[in-house]
């Protein structure tokens, strides 16, 4: 690093934040070390760099144990990240996002002198289970309430939930039905309570959320209800799973999507443009969650400080033929 310090004319603090992917440096300095490396063939020497910082060159990352597409998508990401910043992953899983559970993965990351901690937690759960974490372990939260004392990055889900009930309001609907997410996860509050505040602005009845868990079958459980009601010209599924089970639900009961009911997902799948109608969703940049995480905890791991920093992510409304004006 010295070398390339030298060859670069720059200080070896620079080269570090270079190598950790810290957004601090300037394009054209950026550039000039990477070039010094390349020229240098430099490698970084991690068992070197293990035996002088005490921990290994791995970052911890716990996750709630699911396959819904949210979780697995953002430590997908946060896996990408980490790798282009020069370190590796420890992965490790738990049922809930409890105390204890999350005491238990910590300690085992610990015990592996990880450098810090990325915590994929989008349960309600989540405050008091960071109690687990010790006070010195450089630490981000994913998907934490806006509100929480800790590093934490997020998409925000008010956000798009205004943006999806503004877009059938704007084309014509009267109201807008929701079909929310589990009470428990924080995405799922966010989108009801952005689904009822523009609602509410605009002076639009607010009908009953109808409850969900994420699954297509609740979609479907939903569309056999939201099929019998004249009223449901239009409806806001909290993912595009849900919203899968409602087009089907609603095709069987001879519901026509948009001419009948207009429909707005959440989430943006790579499927959601085949779906019949292609579907209009809220699309989250899990790729820029997952960078955004491991830098925000690489920033703590250089500076040897916890912070509460939180960096929230908009969302983008991408308009498909699921939704059109009433008729």
């Amino acid at each position: 690093m010295t070398d390339v310090a030298k060859a670069a004319a720059v200080s070896h603090q620079t080269v570090s934040r270079v190598l950790n992917g810290h957004p601090n440096v300037r394009p054209a300095t950026r550039e000039r070390v990477l070039a010094a490396i390349e020229q240098l063939g430099y490698r970084p020497n991690l068992a070197a760099r293990a035996l002088a910082s005490g921990r290994s060159n791995q970052l911890g990352l716990v996750t709630l144990n699911t396959m819904l597409l949210g979780p697995v998508a953002t430590l997908y990401a946060v896996e990408q990240a980490a790798r282009s910043a020069g370190y590796s992953v420890s992965i490790t899983s738990v049922r809930s996002i409890d105390k204890h559970s999350l005491s238990e993965s910590v300690s085992r990351l610990v015990q592996q002198s990880v450098a810090g901690v990325i915590i994929i937690a989008p349960v309600a759960s989540r405050d008091s289970a960071l109690d687990a974490v010790p006070p010195e372990l450089p630490a981000v939260v994913v998907e934490a309430d806006p509100e929480a004392a800790v590093s934490a990055v997020t998409v925000d889900s008010h956000l798009g939930a205004s943006l999806a009930t503004q877009h059938l309001l704007d084309i014509g609907h009267k109201t807008v039905f929701h079909i929310s997410g589990p009470r428990d996860w924080v995405e799922a509050q966010q989108r009801v309570v952005g689904w009822r505040a523009t609602l509410e602005q605009a002076g639009a009845p607010v009908p009953e959320v109808i409850l969900g868990d994420w699954s297509a079958q609740a979609g479907y459980d939903a569309g056999q209800v939201l099929a019998a009601l004249p009223e449901a010209t239009a409806v806001f599924a909290a993912n595009d799973n849900m919203a899968l089970g409602l087009l089907r639900a609603l095709s069987e009961l001879g519901r026509s999507v948009p001419r009948d009911i207009s429909i707005v997902g959440f989430d943006d799948i790579a499927e959601a443009g085949f779906f019949t109608p292609p579907l209009t969703s809220v699309r989250q940049d899990f790729s820029e969650m997952g960078r955004r995480s491991v830098e925000l905890l690489l920033r703590q791991v250089e500076t040897g400080t916890r912070s509460a920093e939180h960096i929230m992510l908009a969302p983008e409304l991408v308009l498909r033929e699921s939704t059109a004006p009433p008729r």
